[in-house]
């Protein structure tokens, strides 16, 4: 079974290096554009996400297909209201894996991966985690609501297939209408931000209205500075994938409660125990 999204690949990976050559006659004072080592950590990371999404993407199917199942009813895809459907639910289980991924430090340690670049270009989107077993639940309701599997996977490759537009500079705010509506690379930058005003902010895939809805927007303003709050300071893919899985490790092992191994585990990003007075 081939992912959707591998069709896609050598249309990325080109349009990578149109960006890069656009950089080099036409730069911009004002954008970060491309590093050797940083573009080959990102395409390095994107190589091996494939590798591994591969087999995890029968396991996906398997208990999709056993949902579906036992589902109280199915939609026919001959039905554009099942599609219609499909389009708000996946965009809406997107913005709740990736707001859980920000929120949880022990899934932040998977998608931390995706923002550890300090560069912000198309080759960032192809910068894809090692562990993607942590967002089978969030589109697992799908399943249950009636809808085939196939069309759930397809319309999840639709929107990375989307979402690898958002990842550039070179695309200044579009028209305001689509901007209220849509993600676009304005509203993305600002998720890739490491400034206070923009952390936690802007988890859309496809649309932004999510984002509206429960105050977790923010529009562009004040220059962005990508990266984490903590940069890693490393091209290393194996220490880029699990870092974050190590460093959540280390601070169990030395926890002296088990409320607090829970807290390094299940709290937000940078969640520490409080001092006892």
């Amino acid at each position: 079974m081939i992912p959707a999204v591998v069709y896609a690949i050598p249309a990325f990976v080109l349009l990578v290096a149109v960006e890069a050559l656009s950089y080099r006659f036409l730069p911009d004072d004002d954008e970060r554009g491309y590093a050797l080592r940083d573009t080959v950590t990102s395409m390095s990371m994107g190589a091996g996400s494939q590798v591994i999404a591969a087999p995890w993407k029968v396991v996906t199917v398997l208990v999709y297909a056993a949902a579906f199942t036992v589902a109280p009813w199915h939609l026919s895809p001959s039905s554009g209201w099942t599609w219609v459907l499909l389009f708000f639910a996946e965009d809406l289980a997107y913005y709740a894996f990736h707001r859980a991924h920000h929120r949880v430090r022990v899934l932040w340690a998977s998608h931390v991966v995706h923002h550890s670049s300090v560069r912000f270009n198309l080759s960032t989107a192809l910068r894809q985690s090692w562990t993607p077993m942590t967002g089978l639940p969030f589109w697992l309701p799908l399943a249950l609501l009636g809808i085939p599997p196939w069309m759930i996977l397809l319309e999840q490759a639709v929107s990375l297939a989307y979402q690898f537009f958002l990842h550039t500079e070179r695309v200044d705010k579009l028209w305001r209408p689509v901007e209220a509506f849509f993600n676009t690379p304005s509203h993305h930058r600002v998720h890739h931000g490491s400034n206070n005003v923009y952390l936690d902010r802007n988890y859309g895939g496809i649309l932004i209205v999510w984002d509206r809805l429960f105050r977790t927007f923010e529009p562009e303003g004040e220059r962005v500075v990508y990266g984490l709050t903590k940069n890693i300071g490393t091209h290393n893919p194996l220490r880029v994938a699990f870092h974050e899985f190590a460093a959540a490790w280390r601070d169990v092992r030395t926890a002296r409660r088990w409320r607090d191994r829970a807290g390094y585990l299940f709290g937000p990003p940078g969640w520490a125990p409080r001092a006892e007075g």
